[in-house]
């Protein structure tokens, strides 16, 4: 995964730049806005993939000399259920309310959403 943390990190170093470059020249907000978007999407992938490289460390993949056999075994861990899906959904259903009411209830379900998100990609760390 490391590889893969390295391109989206590039990709996301490049959408920062360019939201830069774009908001100083242009002073429109919302393109500035959908670039800044741009490079959390980026970011929040490369800080997945990294973290996923520090965890389990290489990759058959990305070996040079590997073989196909050498990814054999068990494909990976998928949980049965967990409770952090509705979460995320809940907190970001309040934060889509909460652009329209008020900045109060915008600011809890920014709270719920990213315990929700947090939740999800933490709930098995320790696995």
């Amino acid at each position: 995964m490391k590889v893969e943390a390295m391109l989206f990190g590039g990709v996301g170093l490049f959408f920062a730049g360019a939201a830069v470059l774009y908001g100083v020249w242009s002073r429109d907000p919302t393109g500035t806005a959908a670039l800044i978007v741009a490079f959390g999407m980026a970011a929040v992938i490369s800080f997945f993939c990294t973290m996923q490289y520090v965890r389990k460390g290489r990759r058959p993949q990305d070996l040079a000399g590997a073989e196909v056999a050498d990814g054999a075994g068990p494909l990976e861990f998928f949980p049965a259920e967990s409770g952090w899906p509705l979460v995320t959904a809940l907190g970001f259903a309040v934060t889509a309310t909460g652009v329209v009411f008020g900045l109060w209830l915008f600011l809890i379900g920014l709270g719920v959403l990213a315990s929700g998100v947090l939740g999800l990609v933490f709930q098995y760390a320790d696995r």
